[in-house]
């Protein structure tokens, strides 16, 4: 039998921890829900706007009680790490944190999105190359099996639809926290090459219109208090709609983290995960400005 790979988490103010601790341990974990080859040793807990401090205390008696020792120093919480999940719910925390694990040799998942804002993204692609650090971050929409279904169906499409929520962000921007879950499930269809986004604000969130280079084009729609998501590929054949079950979300990017862990080739490149940084800083940009913006590339 193949030994675990002891995690350390670095990170209590998101869902996911829990989530993805729930699929590597938890008793009553359901058996088509776990993920094998992974052990959370221990989570790194710190304050954040994005979590009180009873809403920490309750996460941190859930992870003791599925054997997580969560730690409020750095040094002990990655101590005998054989990896490293960075779950921080506050993206402005990201940089810093990379920066800090790298320094540890081990192979790192960054969850979404990359950073808080540009200029932190590119600071982290930047570092993990000067490092030789091997790392992916991705949203988990961009594994579920209706969106891959639909890639199959129409592997280079020239329009999509895309659509998704877009949550109220505690601090920062709430296209960049939220947003990224819609639009990395663009750029997992589309492929690079977005050039500019023009925004239309709305009475319930954003439509947005992404020009790409060989005259594709797409549409993002993102709502507030709707907690669906979905698209529609077309080629000049055919059109392939698709709804995310979301179900197994979590599952299916923890097993892709565990493979990757193990030794495995990165399941998103680092240059697609910047191209959706580039993408949320644009949208962002021309829902302030109105105007159409080019990416930043």
């Amino acid at each position: 039998m193949t030994e675990e790979i002891k995690v350390a988490l670095i990170g209590l103010d998101t869902s996911h921890t829990v989530e993805f601790v729930r699929r590597m341990q938890a008793p009553d974990c359901p058996p088509d829900q776990r993920a094998e080859g992974l052990c959370a040793a221990t989570c790194l807990r710190f304050s954040t706007p994005f979590l009180d401090e009873d809403g920490l205390d309750a996460r941190q008696r859930l992870l003791e009680n599925w054997g997580v020792k969560v730690v409020t120093r750095f040094e002990e919480a990655t101590a005998g790490c054989g990896a490293v999940m960075i779950e921080i719910n506050d993206p402005a925390r990201h940089l810093e944190y990379f920066t800090r694990c790298t320094a540890l040799g081990r192979r790192i998942f960054l969850d979404k999105p990359l950073a808080g804002t540009l200029t932190d993204g590119r600071a982290i692609y930047k570092l993990a190359r000067a490092q030789n650090t091997e790392f992916f971050s991705a949203s988990s929409l961009r594994f579920v099996p209706q969106l891959t279904a639909a890639c199959t169906a129409v592997p280079t499409p020239v329009f999509a639809t895309m659509y998704g929520p877009l949550g109220h962000a505690p601090a920062g921007s709430s296209i960049v926290w939220y947003g990224v879950h819609t639009f990395e499930m663009l750029q997992r269809a589309m492929g690079r090459g977005a050039e500019s986004i023009w925004v239309r604000k709305h009475a319930t969130g954003l439509t947005a219109v992404v020009r790409y280079n060989n005259n594709r084009h797409a549409v993002v729609e993102l709502n507030r208090d709707a907690w669906q998501y979905g698209g529609c590929l077309h080629d000049r054949q055919q059109a392939v709609p698709f709804v995310a079950e979301t179900g197994r979300m979590y599952t299916d990017l923890l097993e892709r983290v565990a493979e990757f862990f193990k030794g495995g080739p990165r399941p998103v490149l680092p240059e697609d995960t910047l191209e959706i940084m580039a993408m949320l800083d644009a949208t962002q940009r021309s829902f302030d400005s109105g105007a159409e913006e080019r990416l930043d590339g």
